[in-house]
């Protein structure tokens, strides 16, 4: 199946350690190898790549691992084809407006055929996977429960649970969305997340050989949360969280 990657932090801040890892996994040290894509969030703006192509050898993700993109949110995911043709249109992360904000899903797993008998109101699929059309039916339900954005998450935070829940019965269904404010990780069978804040320390990449020494990246007052379908780094603590689990994030900080 595909992995993801999540980041939602306080201050802008690149994730090239990160996704230097990740990309490995995308036809090196992993099988994912039928496309790649990611989104940074700049205030309301998305700036996104998207690659049918493995990452491993990707010249794109090379240059978002080697160009230091700031944001405070960003989603990424590398794919491993179960449904749906190797092609662009496929490619996660997919996105779409609601409420003048541009929303960005990546699904991990795979869900049963009769996920396609549900009825899709204000989105449709461009491409043919499962997970679009999972984005399309639950940003739709997202849509005619709330018509107008809320001043408080909470009680989207459980609708989006509870129809994340309503997908988990259809099959594996691990997700990250985002509107560009909340990052929303919700587990149906494996991801994992990390939190670094003061002090700050070394982390060293599992799938190849980088470390970093975050005392040298970061100042005091920095939060930045990671997620990811596996943990990244070798020496460090990562929170894995409950199947049927759903963590939304601020700003690096689980609400």
């Amino acid at each position: 199946m595909c992995e993801l990657l999540g980041m939602s932090a306080n201050v802008p801040t690149d994730i090239c350690f990160s996704f230097a890892g990740l990309m490995q996994r995308g036809g090196g040290t992993g099988p994912h190898r039928d496309g790649w894509g990611i989104a940074f969030y700049e205030g309301k703006g998305a700036r996104c790549f998207h690659d049918p192509n493995p990452s491993v050898n990707s010249q794109i993700a090379n240059l978002v691992k080697e160009h230091p993109i700031k944001s405070h949110v960003v989603v990424s995911h590398i794919r491993q084809a179960n449904v749906g043709d190797i092609c662009l249109e496929n490619t996660h992360p997919f996105q779409r407006e609601l409420w003048g904000y541009t929303w960005t899903f990546a699904h991990n797993g795979q869900l049963d055929k009769r996920l396609f008998d549900k009825q899709l109101s204000f989105y449709h699929p461009v491409g043919t996977t499962d997970s679009e059309f999972a984005f399309c039916w639950i940003l739709g339900e997202i849509r005619k429960r709330f018509p107008q954005r809320p001043d408080n998450f909470s009680e989207l935070s459980s609708f989006i649970h509870e129809r994340a829940e309503e997908l988990r019965e259809l099959g594996v269904f691990n997700m990250l969305l985002t509107e560009s404010t909340h990052l929303f990780a919700f587990c149906g069978s494996k991801l994992s997340w990390i939190t670094r804040k003061a002090p700050f320390g070394e982390a060293s990449l599992t799938d190849c050989d980088v470390t970093v020494d975050f005392v040298k990246e970061t100042t005091p007052n920095d939060i930045v949360t990671v997620i990811a379908t596996v943990p990244l780094t070798e020496n460090e603590h990562w929170v894995q969280l409950e199947p049927g689990e759903l963590v939304t994030f601020v700003n690096g900080v689980p609400q």
